[in-house]
């Protein structure tokens, strides 16, 4: 068997499993979706959303990127942040980064990784010069590395702060709540570094939009 074929394979095992505990479960995920969770997460296949939080289908609105940025002209995370504060009225958004994140490495270094990539990881990079009396000051390359981790998701944390997006829905509902957190490939744990609750004014006033439609 093919290991594309092993993955279907599986896919009916799953669906299988799923009708065995309950007969109406796909009938019901088929009706609606009302998460209460954005995750914007890492693309490393080590770091599935629901996998880690033990949630299941319906439950996440889930967007993956390299290093789980947030950057304000990336129209598709834009869309899918929009997407699911205004409509889908999430409680909370997650930025979930990952210690030993391949993203951050390549950024602490000066490799080329071509046009594209080198745009995205500059991104970080930033991050890095904005924090680098800290970062080089810790002589332990790992322990560096999981400290820039760090800073980035505190880094994107408050770049959805910024966004008209979430100010908008904070003047309306009061809601969601920003959540930085990093999770651990060595113990599979989860660790909440930062929290940013509606109507705490977290950004410069230069960021804050007025007469929000």
């Amino acid at each position: 068997m093919n290991s594309y074929e092993k993955l279907l394979q599986n896919n009916k095992e799953w669906a299988s499993s799923k009708l065995d505990i309950d007969p109406h479960f796909f009938d019901n995920l088929a009706e609606t979706q009302k998460p209460e969770f954005l995750w914007i997460g890492c693309s490393d296949s080590r770091v599935p959303a629901n996998e880690v939080t033990g949630t299941t289908s319906g439950e996440i609105f889930v967007h993956r990127n390299i290093a789980n940025l947030v950057v304000h002209t990336d129209i598709n995370l834009i869309s899918v942040l929009e997407y699911a504060v205004a409509h889908l009225k999430v409680k909370h958004v997650i930025v979930c980064g990952h210690y030993g994140c391949g993203g951050v490495k390549a950024a602490m270094g000066n490799g080329d990784f071509h046009q594209v990539l080198n745009m995205w990881l500059r991104v970080i990079k930033d991050v890095y010069y904005k924090h680098k009396e800290e970062l080089n000051g810790i002589e332990d390359e790992t322990a560096r590395a999981n400290r820039l981790v760090e800073l980035n998701v505190k880094e994107q944390v408050e770049k959805l702060a910024k966004t008209s997006i979430i100010q908008k829905a904070w003047q309306e509902r009061q809601a969601p709540m920003l959540h930085g957190w990093v999770y651990g490939l060595a113990d599979g744990q989860l660790h909440s570094l930062h929290t940013i609750a509606p109507g705490s004014n977290p950004v410069d006033p230069i960021y804050v939009y007025e007469n929000l439609q």
